[in-house]
């Protein structure tokens, strides 16, 4: 059925073309017009057809007795009547060949008079169609020129008959009729077939399920059938529309990625700016402190997160800052102990030297030191973990209590503003104007690992 379906395409697409195609296959496959011309209505026009037959007697009047035969002149008058009125009535414009005469008569002119293309085309034709011209120039000569380039433009003038809708008589409909029957019937049949398969779909449903079929029955808009076609084709697996797709999905994608990153994050920054006008995040932390907090997995993600922070911290930051904080604490007890007079009568003093720097420095090592070992004691220490996290939860609800209070909460909402404000200007264009094209090829990539 998809063979048939898209052997049925293609007469529809040969349908839709013939017309503006006939000159190649009337000079090509002479026998496809002996066979499609009555479909579309097309006859053989009878003024050009009696200007060729005419041109045909003279020759066979040429053969019995030359120029000097009495029914050439006769010939040769008829062709020079004929030759007018086909000037003077156009037959060449029922058919949209008005180019054709223009081409007739261009020629003519250049093989009478020469590159002079003003000269009349009526007397070119005049003094072709005459004993003492053919008689000069030679008849074999010019009657050659004829077949060569005139016969061939007057021979593919045709007249089509037009109904009585007024419109170009076409019965193709009887040629595509038995198509569309035969797949009007495998689609009630395959209808049936669904509905009696699957019990929850009526009859409606099973056609909807097979809709692109409904392109093959429809007389009118039948380029349409290509839709069918094609997924026809596909279900056959004669071909894949898979490469084509992911192409097409691609190039949408890349044309408006960026307008659509842009938007949907400015949209998303402008509803939590709303919000927060709104008052929704005072509301938020009332709701935060008087609300159960609802456990899904049996974990406290918040304790545990806390801890690993604090155990990353504390085993892997405060050693390389170690020396800074010595030196920061070194700093303010320094500071503290120049405003004690007797720290600098100490110093004073002829045989103490350098000793108040040296104390001062192991004070300052011993605190840090002890410190530290404190808080790693702690979080080794079960109970010391226990306190550790109960500070934490202690320091997050009084928090949230205090930026309860009003004045700090409006702070808190200004600046939250402001700074989202500032990421929309700063961040948003960067964001969307990265380059899409990387973004889909890591896409493909990905599709290929997961297909492996």
């Amino acid at each position: 059925m998809a063979t048939i379906a898209a052997a049925n395409l293609g007469l529809v697409a040969f349908d839709l073309t013939y017309v503006q195609w006939r000159d190649f296959w009337f000079r090509r496959a002479p026998i496809v017009t002996q066979w499609v011309d009555p479909v579309k209505g097309i006859e053989r026009h009878r003024e050009t057809d009696q200007y060729l037959q005419t041109v045909d007697d003279l020759k066979r009047d040429l053969q019995q007795g030359g120029l000097q035969n009495p029914q050439v002149e006769q010939r040769l008058q008829e062709l020079r009547d004929r030759s007018t009125d086909m000037i003077q009535t156009n037959p060449f414009a029922g058919a949209n060949k008005s180019g054709a005469l223009e081409k007739i008569k261009n020629r003519m002119r250049e093989q009478i008079f020469g590159q002079r293309r003003n000269e009349s085309a009526r007397q070119a034709f005049s003094q072709f169609w005459s004993v003492n011209y053919l008689q000069q120039k030679g008849v074999d000569r010019e009657l050659q020129f004829f077949d060569r380039e005139i016969r061939p433009l007057i021979a593919v003038n045709y007249y089509r008959s037009i109904g009585e809708n007024g419109e170009f008589t076409d019965w193709f409909w009887l040629v595509d009729l038995p198509f569309v029957a035969l797949f009007g019937l495998e689609f009630l049949a395959r209808t049936f077939y669904l509905s009696r398969k699957y019990k929850s779909l009526s009859w409606f449903d099973a056609m909807l399920w097979r809709w692109y079929d409904v392109f093959l029955l429809l007389p009118f808009w039948r380029l349409l059938r290509v839709i069918s076609v094609a997924l026809r084709l596909e279900q056959a697996r004669f071909i894949s529309w898979e490469r084509i797709r992911a192409q097409a999905s691609q190039g949408l994608i890349s044309n408006i990625s960026e307008e659509l990153a842009e938007v949907v994050v400015v949209q998303v920054i402008d509803r939590v700016q709303a919000s927060i006008d709104r008052g929704e995040l005072s509301r938020w932390l009332t709701q935060t402190a008087s609300r159960p907090y609802v456990d899904l997995n049996q974990r406290d993600e918040i304790q545990e997160l806390t801890s690993h922070l604090m155990k990353l911290t504390v085993y892997k930051v405060l050693p390389k800052i170690k020396p800074d904080l010595e030196a920061l604490l070194r700093h303010n007890v320094e500071a503290i102990l120049n405003q004690s007079p007797a720290y600098q009568g100490l110093k004073a003093m002829p045989l103490i030297g350098d000793l108040p720097r040296q104390i001062n420095e192991r004070l300052v090592s011993d605190v840090t030191e002890g410190a530290y070992s404190a808080i790693v004691a702690a979080l080794e220490d079960k109970a010391g973990a226990e306190l550790i996290n109960k500070l934490v939860k202690n320091f997050g609800q009084a928090l949230t209590s205090e930026m309860g209070d009003q004045r700090s909460l409006q702070e808190v909402q200004s600046l939250i503003t402001d700074l989202l404000e500032e990421v929309k200007v700063n961040y948003v264009r960067r964001w969307s104007s990265e380059d899409i094209e990387g973004v889909l090829e890591e896409a493909r990539q990905i599709r290929r690992i997961d297909k492996r």
